[in-house]
């Protein structure tokens, strides 16, 4: 391989040889201390490797990646956001009667899977990446083995994914026999889709992988296993299916759907507006009737899921950027109220139930208070980021004449106000009337993971320009 391929791919070296450094230390000795800080330490010169591999891009590493702004961006949000994971982790492990140490090997290769999906541009690396960032996360999700939700929860998602694996491949050979190659390039530019002759094969290929697409992105109607997954998983892995699993995917549809010119005239866009419109308002109807906060945001992840498909159906540079702007704002948001769940959880279970969060404002002031700029957040409040990511769509939206799914948006979001803003009431209550755990202290690692996610849900809310140029920089490379 020529030295700039090597260096193009560096930071995903560095996380492969991380893995496998990792993998020898356990081998030799076990030590949780000691796999987490060489998972921190493997992840931190990942992000520092950006910008030696920025130096050799734009480039194809083989006809499988091509490593440009985009993939490097969207590698640094993954990476830094399994980072935060691992920090939150450690605590959370320390008080388990568990093995720790391949935890962390785990959270090494599902970001090593994520981070490569936003490079790939072919349906062969995509299937690649999309199973080494699965087969993690079925261990990942019933890693405490003496919980038996959490082992139903890794069944579960194991036998559905397998099953939508099927569908991915079964249509991925549909596709291949209608247009006789699985390259993204060829594909979207090839004679059947430049004539607009959408053949038999190719429509059934694309609505099969589709299924598989949105059993991953947990849409309606493939969204039952996200409430009882996220329910049973480890609070940590929650954050880690919520945030880097799901940016993974989306990152390789908007470099997918970045090179289709004309999305909105696609045979199968009004399926895929139909598939975002129900699950922005399924996830937030289901929601309203759910009393554990993890619950609440398998739900919530639904209808924000359904959210980023506007952007993907508006196309143009300008809905590229609001969608990743978006998916930053939302893992930022998302990883701070998992990371208040995690801090609160004991060994005998995660803080889901309502009684964990009552009196947490007078119990303990600054977690409360970052639950609640995280709700709000995701509710789409003023000053908050996520009010600027919501208003980034609608205006995505509105110029590409998509009334009815910004209608839908609005709707959505006023429906989940209110399960939001019920959490906080809850929080809000006399710490008399409190039944939750005492004051157990934060662990060092949470403490700084959660203090940073604060900082950037603060900074996104109210000076978002940086993030927009680098994001709009990236993007203007891809289209």
């Amino acid at each position: 391989m020529p030295a700039p391929d090597l260096v193009a791919l560096l930071p995903w070296l560095t996380l492969a040889a991380g893995a496998v450094a990792l993998m020898l230390a356990i081998a030799f000795r076990r030590d949780h201390r000691l796999a987490a800080g060489l998972a921190v330490v493997t992840l931190g010169l990942a992000l520092l490797c950006l910008p030696i591999a920025a130096t050799a891009a734009p480039r194809d590493v083989t006809p499988l990646f091509r490593i440009d702004g985009f993939a490097l961006l969207f590698a640094g949000i993954l990476v830094a956001a399994t980072a935060a994971v691992a920090l939150l982790s450690y605590g959370y492990l320390h008080a388990q009667r568990e093995t720790r140490e391949e935890y962390y090997l785990l959270l090494l290769l599902a970001a090593l899977g994520a981070s490569l999906l936003a490079a790939s541009q072919h349906l062969v690396s995509f299937f690649l990446c999309l199973e080494l960032l699965s087969v993690s996360l079925y261990s990942l999700i019933g890693y405490l083995r003496r919980r038996r939700r959490g082992l139903e929860a890794a069944i579960k998602y194991l036998v559905l994914s397998g099953t939508s694996t099927a569908f991915l491949v079964f249509g991925l050979a549909l596709i291949y026999a209608g247009q006789g190659t699985l390259a993204f390039d060829e594909l979207l530019g090839g004679p059947t889709i430049a004539r607009g002759a959408w053949t038999v094969p190719l429509l059934a290929g694309l609505a099969l992988a589709g299924v598989a697409v949105g059993f991953k992105l947990s849409l309606v109607p493939f969204h039952f296993w996200s409430p009882d997954i996220y329910q049973g998983a480890p609070a940590p892995v929650g954050a880690l299916v919520a945030t880097v699993s799901k940016g993974g995917v989306l990152a390789l549809l908007l470099r997918l759907f970045g090179a289709l010119d004309g999305v909105l005239d696609n045979p199968l866009a009004p399926a895929l507006g139909l598939v975002a419109a129900a699950s922005m308002l399924a996830g937030s109807l289901l929601g309203l009737r759910q009393e554990d906060l993890k619950r609440v945001l398998a739900y919530s992840s639904i209808a924000h899921l359904g959210y980023l498909l506007l952007p993907l159906l508006a196309g143009g540079e300008g809905a590229t950027a609001a969608a990743t702007f978006y998916l930053v704002a939302y893992a930022v948001t998302v990883l701070a109220a998992f990371g208040v769940v995690t801090v609160l959880s004991t060994p005998e279970g995660d803080a889901g139930a309502p009684e964990s969060y009552r009196g947490l404002f007078w119990r303990r002031p600054w977690l409360g208070g970052l639950l609640a700029a995280a709700l709000f957040s995701l509710a789409g409040l003023p000053l908050t980021a996520g009010f600027l990511a919501k208003l980034y769509l609608v205006a995505v939206g509105v110029g590409a004449g998509l009334w009815w799914l910004v209608g839908a948006l609005v709707l959505s979001s006023a429906i989940a106000l209110y399960y939001y803003l019920r959490i906080i009431v809850t929080m809000l209550q006399q710490p008399e009337a409190a039944a939750g755990p005492g004051r157990p202290p934060v662990p060092v690692g949470a403490g700084l993971a959660l203090a940073l996610l604060g900082l950037g849900l603060l900074a996104l809310g109210v000076y978002p320009g940086p993030l927009l140029r680098a994001i709009q920089g990236a993007v203007a490379g891809l289209m």
